[in-house]
């Protein structure tokens, strides 16, 4: 009877052997409103990205992802469409998002009040403590997935906490005033508000001076940096990966994939 068992046992080994590895993890790669994909979160993990982004409204106590507050629908909430099947991923990876990557960045644009959104996000993320990374002010502790909130951000309430779950999107102007890199891991801006450039023909020496410039800034205070509203388009992904932009936003998540891994500069 053991012989039939060591034989399964080897067969089944040996599939799990015989199964395709997944995509490399693309570090650099965000999917922008994700959650208008045919299928969010899993089209982006599918092409390796380990960043993410969901707009969230709170409704009757739950929180609904969807660009426009009529589109809500009460089955697409948070943990449903992110939180769950990120747990479920980091504990069959062996505690990360993709097999011996990097921690995947969640980005949660709040597009309701600060406050109350926070107050219920809050209590939301403590049920998956154990995947994400914990934020002190003297430290981070990073785990599987990082939880960053854009959008209307709850400033002063997370600034006044010791220990937090999540920690706050920056703008440009933050650079200035250095706030801590362990509250504010992340700027973001409208590429729009500070480039002519749509990567229609070269990129303009002074402009692209200007990119190299921030993204050194943002890295010396230890952040990373994204744009977004910038033409979704090869010629801009480059010019953003050459200058170290930590972030590449786009919609077009194989194209962008396909782009990353043939880019020779990318960081």
């Amino acid at each position: 009877m053991k012989i039939p068992i060591l034989i399964a046992s080897f067969l089944a080994i040996a599939a799990l052997a015989a199964e395709p590895a997944g995509p490399s993890p693309l570090p650099n790669a965000h999917s922008h409103n994700d959650y208008e994909h045919a299928r969010p979160l899993i089209d982006a993990l599918d092409q390796g990205f380990c960043s993410v982004e969901a707009d969230i409204y709170l409704v009757d106590g739950q929180l609904l992802v969807a660009h426009d507050r009529p589109k809500v629908r009460p089955e697409r909430t948070l943990q449903a469409l992110y939180l769950d099947p990120l747990l479920a991923r980091v504990k069959a990876h062996g505690g990360r998002v993709h097999p011996g990557g990097p921690s995947l960045t969640l980005l949660i644009d709040f597009k309701s009040d600060a406050e109350p959104t926070y107050a219920r996000l809050k209590e939301v993320l403590a049920a998956y403590r154990s995947m994400l990374t914990v934020f002190r002010d003297d430290r981070t502790v990073t785990n599987a997935v990082t939880v960053v909130i854009s959008g209307d951000r709850p400033w002063k309430t997370l600034a006044a906490e010791p220990e937090r779950l999540a920690a706050l999107d920056g703008r440009l102007p933050d650079l200035e005033t250095n706030p801590n890199p362990h509250l504010v891991p992340l700027v973001s801006d409208n590429w729009r508000s500070h480039f002519r450039w749509n990567g229609e023909g070269p990129f303009p020496a002074d402009e692209k001076a200007k990119a190299h410039a921030l993204v050194r800034k943002a890295h010396q205070q230890g952040r990373k940096i994204r744009f977004w509203a910038a033409a979704d388009r090869p010629e801009v992904w480059g010019a953003h990966a050459d200058a170290g932009v930590d972030l590449i936003n786009t919609d077009h998540l194989p194209e962008l994939s396909a782009f990353l891994r043939g880019h020779t500069h990318a960081p």
